[in-house]
């Protein structure tokens, strides 16, 4: 399930016959970890540490690093916003450059999406099972759809008080996938047209999109699958990062506190091996281009 990595180094510079490796190994469903690889805060970030800068509202605290806005804080100065910003401005970075160095072959073809604070402690988060994010999932949007794109996401847990992020990682997305299919229900006709007219999503909502939505909602929605799927824990202890395919691998993470995430977007074509992703897998279960 890990593919273990000893560089400290955001911009280490890796083997060919790693980098391969690493594709390989991250198209197939694992996960690349990096248990030295940490992300320092400057001694003014600290103040950062609190669940009280997050939003009640909203999931995460955001940023966009493309168009430098934040979101999701409260109770914070005009100067303690910037100084987030710039503390997130400089994981994404860091992010970016150790997706270059290992994954060159996505380069050109990736989009940097939103960095992700998450200051709050997970396991006493209450919400909807579809929000709640300690059930077994692959992650789809509602509002931002993505037409097949790979989701790839950087974490690192920058917790000071030595906890863990705990996961529970879960079966092959073609399982869950051959598992769940019978449920899911075809869209109403014009309906992703309405969603888009009316602003309800950002994007055109592909049947890819559809059919993935359904999936992490009736996953989520299971509660004698979260508990009798195949399933392992994985601990992420401070310092450490990872990199994993969230579209892809089933997940769900269960308890920690102060994450950072940087998420990528990459087109199916940029892949390696293209019949690994989830769009592949779910054009050939359902007989039907879903783009």
């Amino acid at each position: 399930m890990l593919e273990i990595f000893a560089t400290h180094e955001w911009n280490d510079a890796f083997s060919d016959s790693l980098r391969q490796q690493a594709i390989q190994n991250l198209e197939h469903g694992k996960i690349l970890y990096f248990p030295a690889l940490a992300f320092s805060l400057l001694p003014e970030e600290h103040l950062f540490l609190s669940p009280d800068i997050a939003d009640p509202h909203a999931k995460n605290v955001s940023y966009h690093p493309t168009l430098r806005k934040l979101w999701g804080v409260q109770r914070l100065t005009d100067a303690e916003r910037i100084q987030l910003q710039s503390m997130l401005d400089r994981f994404s970075r860091y992010a970016q450059q150790l997706i270059h160095a290992l994954l060159p072959h996505y380069r050109e073809q990736l989009t940097l999406a939103r960095t992700s604070f998450r200051p709050v402690q997970i396991s006493q988060r209450k919400t909807s099972y579809r929000k709640d994010d300690k059930r077994l999932h692959v992650d789809a949007f509602p509002s931002a759809p993505n037409q097949g794109k790979r989701i790839l996401r950087v974490f690192c847990n920058i917790n000071p008080q030595g906890e863990d992020r705990v996961w529970r990682v879960g079966e092959p997305f073609e399982t869950v996938a051959n598992r769940f299919i019978p449920q899911l229900r075809k869209p109403f006709p014009g309906s992703a047209f309405a969603l888009r007219l009316l602003k309800i999503t950002k994007s055109y909502r592909t049947l890819y999109d559809h059919y993935m939505l359904q999936l992490h909602d009736c996953m989520k929605a299971d509660d004698h699958y979260q508990q009798q799927a195949a399933q392992q824990e994985i601990r992420f202890p401070p310092g450490s990062t990872w990199i994993v395919q969230t579209d892809h691998v089933s997940h769900a993470a269960m308890q920690g506190q102060h994450v950072l995430e940087q998420t990528f977007y990459l087109p199916v074509e940029a892949m390696d091996d293209a019949s690994c992703s989830p769009l592949r897998i779910l054009e050939k279960i359902l007989k039907q281009p879903l783009v």
